[in-house]
């Protein structure tokens, strides 16, 4: 039984970052999903693929895997960087670019 600890990415539909700063433990998949021929739902009989457990901190979320024996893999996060420009710089008598209109 193995799992991967991340830092879940916000929501691309909202602007927050709700959400983004804590930590989610999940399981791997151990057992192939199989489609069920009749009415074409996707099952697994792997109960622990539906296992989602999140915590404040990553050192909560380590220590977690390491007391109960749980085979883990932490992924950081890929933090975009982002400019502060205020609207206001689009009509600045300094602006270096020009307008695009």
């Amino acid at each position: 039984m193995s799992a991967r600890i991340y830092n879940p990415s916000k929501n691309a539909m909202q602007s927050g970052k709700s959400n983004s700063s804590e930590w989610v433990l999940e399981f791997d998949a151990e057992a192939p999903r199989k489609v069920e021929p009749l009415m074409g739902y996707t099952s697994s009989t792997d109960m622990n693929s539906q296992v989602r457990i999140a915590f404040s901190s990553l050192e909560e979320a380590v220590a977690y895997a390491e007391k109960n024996g749980i085979a883990h893999v932490v992924q950081k996060s890929h933090t975009a960087k982002r400019r502060k420009i205020a609207y206001a710089d689009n009509f600045s008598y300094n602006r270096t670019l020009p307008w695009t209109h």
